[in-house]
């Protein structure tokens, strides 16, 4: 009997805790939705404002850069190299010596000529002498015409032949100034194509060396056809600057301004090839190299500009979560025009002052609270950001 009614006290106990908790999984709705939801903290995000300042507009293409005169220094006389008077590389300047070929041989021409004019200037002094002679005994009778007409036929000879003297006294000394190999423009020497001892001829294909003119020096870019309008109205009201970068565009090497435009298209491309000029007066541009071109085309007066990683793209085109005045963010479409230096010039969609998120915008949604980071913080926030977002 006593087993019996412990059976039954523990069978009303099972029943009375299944009732209960059928009590407490089945509560009213309307008291769940009443229950206060769990706290989601905010998202930290790295923030930046809006700025209105004075942006130029810029045309971006990729160049090369171009030596303003390149010659090759050739001897224009066969002979054997005496002197080399340069280094490899050596800035030299217009008429600055470079190389000297044994010049024995043309001086001795030279001589030869010399001599050939003082004998010729000799004879005519005595044809002369002759001539005054003949002429007086012909006017007195005692010399026939054909005596004075012959005396100044030989005057004339004598005169011809000292031209001719010195017609081949200037050769010579032509000759003799090519034995010293000078540059013809200023310049940057490349790599010595002849050593000391060896025989230069005028056929040679190398030649001594290559002058490269660096300073001012010149690039060659392309940009869309589709931009040629746009370059020519501005043109039209003056010069425009043209600033060349390294290729990642972190270095500028110089400025210079745009020199002429090519006169066609190339239809491979749909391009145009321009040509800036440039002083290059620090030698950061060197030729052969590719460079980063940026045309200025205009500048536009208190243009709005927020750093290039606020803009996101998105299936409708590009947008920016701004951040409200009680911390809660809001995709705002905007209309990119340009971007340049790491910022993006803003056409329409934002407003001078707001505040757009930077970094972070992979774990925000539309009405989400943010939390703000500044200094440390916000540079450590930024080098996660990066390694979690995927590469595309």
């Amino acid at each position: 009997m006593r087993r019996k009614v412990v059976i039954s006290a523990i069978s009303a106990f099972a029943v009375a805790a299944t009732v209960g908790a059928l009590v407490v999984t089945h509560r009213d709705p309307f008291e769940a939705a009443l229950a206060p939801a769990p706290a989601v903290p905010n998202a930290p995000v790295v923030a930046g404002s809006v700025i209105s300042h004075d942006v130029p507009i810029y045309l971006q293409g990729v160049g090369t850069v171009i030596a303003y005169n390149t010659v090759i220094v050739r001897s224009q006389i066969q002979g054997q190299i005496t002197k080399i008077n340069f280094t490899e590389g050596q800035s030299v300047k217009t008429g600055d010596l470079l190389a000297l070929i044994d010049p024995r041989p043309y001086q001795a021409q030279l001589e030869q000529a010399t001599a050939n004019r003082s004998r010729d200037e000799a004879q005519l002094t005595n044809a002369q002498a002759n001539l005054k002679r003949y002429t007086t005994l012909g006017n007195q009778g005692w010399a026939t015409p054909q005596l004075v007409e012959t005396q100044t036929a030989q005057v004339a000879q004598l005169q011809a032949s000292i031209k001719a003297d010195e017609a081949m006294i200037s050769w010579a000394q032509t000759q003799l100034s090519y034995t010293q190999l000078t540059s013809p423009i200023d310049g940057v020497t490349g790599i010595r194509q002849v050593d000391i001892g060896n025989i230069i001829h005028p056929t040679d294909p190398n030649g001594l060396v290559v002058v490269t003119q660096v300073e001012p020096i010149s690039v060659i870019f392309t940009l869309p056809e589709t931009n040629l309008p746009q370059i020519q109205q501005h043109l039209a009201n003056g010069a425009l600057k043209v600033e060349a970068y390294s290729q990642d565009n972190t270095i500028k090497l110089d400025e210079g301004s745009l020199d002429f435009i090519d006169n066609e298209i190339v239809q491979t491309t749909g391009s145009v090839r321009l040509r800036a000029n440039f002083p290059n007066k620090e030698h950061r541009l060197w030729p052969g190299q590719l460079v980063n071109a940026w045309l200025l085309l205009d500048t536009r007066p208190s243009g709005l500009t927020v750093s290039a990683p606020a803009v996101q793209q998105g299936a409708q085109g590009a947008y920016v979560y701004v951040i409200n005045a009680d911390s809660t963010v809001a995709v705002r479409p905007v209309k990119v025009a340009q971007v340049s230096g790491g910022q993006a010039l803003i056409d329409s969609g934002l407003s001078a002052g707001e505040q757009v998120v930077v970094d972070g915008q992979y774990k925000l949604q539309p009405g989400m609270r943010v939390t703000i980071l500044h200094g440390k913080a916000a540079e450590e926030a930024a080098a996660q950001d990066a390694q979690q977002t995927p590469i595309p």
